[in-house]
């Protein structure tokens, strides 16, 4: 009887794990590769939720002004190669120009602007949201920047600068420094279909 009930609770332990690894493997196959992303994101209805590039420290110096980036912790010298190293590969997968869009802050904008895809359009909806909320409401921030995303004209390359808290609440993936999450834009939802690492 004893082993018996050992017989039992093995194989639930297995079925549980078996169950797990192929719950992952269909969730990892439906993720798109690299070249798949770059097609996706050429051919309209996506767009790229994109971390600033390296940008050594933690959040903002106390007392920070939005406008003045001596204030703002911002790009580092390698910081500042990896957003011209991205939008390289931008060209190099055939895209030579984009709607740009940035948060404010200067790391961002910076970053933006580095790409050289085209004009940079600042915008509050993509702000940090990891010292002050726009509205002080964080979850309808987040419905009202998933309407403001769908509005957009996606019919060309899109590209939106922001940062790691943002892409998080928007897509429930975490994002290193110039990391870009392509998510394809199916009305006021944001369905993740994959990740550009771009580590320095």
């Amino acid at each position: 009887m004893k082993n018996r009930l050992f017989k039992c609770g093995y194989l639930s332990k297995f079925t549980f794990i078996f169950s797990m690894l192929m719950t992952f493997s269909l969730t990892a196959g439906a993720w798109a590769n690299e070249a798949q992303l770059w097609s996706k994101i050429k051919s309209g209805g996506h767009v790229v939720l994109m971390r600033h590039a390296l940008a050594p420290g933690f959040g903002d110096p106390d007392g920070f002004t939005l406008g003045d980036c001596s204030t703002q912790r911002v790009l580092s010298e390698v910081g500042r190669q990896q957003a011209a190293q991205i939008g390289e590969r931008f060209r190099d997968n055939g895209i030579t120009e984009a709607n740009v869009y940035s948060s404010p802050w200067c790391r961002c904008v910076d970053t933006a602007e580095r790409l050289k895809l085209g004009k940079v359009t600042q915008s509050l909806n993509v702000a940090s949201t990891f010292q002050q909320n726009l509205d002080g409401n964080p979850a309808r921030n987040v419905a009202a920047v998933k309407q403001w995303i769908a509005g957009l004209d996606t019919g060309k390359p899109t590209v939106i600068v922001t940062h790691q808290v943002n892409i998080t609440a928007l897509t429930g993936q975490y994002s290193s420094s110039g990391d870009m999450v392509v998510v394809r834009v199916n009305g006021d939802s944001l369905e993740p279909v994959g990740t550009i690492e771009t580590a320095p």
